[in-house]
């Protein structure tokens, strides 16, 4: 999973350097976070895949926002569901004080794309929804980084919060304001 690593990295070296970590603690820290979500890669590559086929549009993606939460629970985050009176938004969050980290998760489908998952048009099912943007990769990616900066925090290697903020109805919704 080489593109959620990808994603990743940029954010992960410059978060450090804010928290005031030297290059070689940035790096041992980043290899551990990269190793973290490389051993898990095909949980997540069936939490893409999954939330692909859901294909749920804004403000109704309740299979996969549930998906989402339910992992992050299971890793042990507090789970704040229904915020701002919108049922598929969420916070998924773990640890205590500062820094504060978060990270943004979408995952709605936009009307009238479904798709296979092929080069060509090839439609699921016509006239249904689909995934144009990635936001089945986005939301798992941005799942794969706050687990593995959990794994970080339990571990002591850093100190604060991680929010996994779960953003609906991102394309044309206004779900992530």
């Amino acid at each position: 999973m080489p593109q959620v690593v990808s994603l990743f990295k940029s954010a992960t070296l410059l978060t450090f350097f804010i928290l005031g970590f030297s290059a070689l603690q940035a790096e041992d820290i980043k290899r551990a976070i990269q190793k973290t979500i490389a051993s898990r890669s095909s949980e997540y590559i069936e939490l893409a895949h999954r939330i692909w086929e859901l294909a749920e549009l804004g403000y109704l993606e309740h299979q996969s926002s549930a998906l989402l939460k339910g992992k992050a629970e299971a890793a042990g985050f507090k789970i704040e569901s229904g915020v701002a009176d919108i049922p598929t938004a969420f916070v998924a969050s773990y640890g205590k004080g500062k820094p504060v980290i978060g990270i943004m998760a979408e995952f709605d489908a936009l009307p009238g794309l479904s798709q296979k998952a092929t080069t060509k048009r090839d439609p699921r099912i016509e006239g249904k929804a689909g995934h144009a943007c990635g936001h089945h990769l986005f939301g798992t990616a941005s799942l794969a980084a706050a687990l593995a900066i959990k794994d970080q925090i339990a571990s002591g290697n850093l100190k604060g919060t991680i929010r996994l903020y779960g953003t609906p109805a991102e394309e044309g919704g206004s779900g992530k304001v």
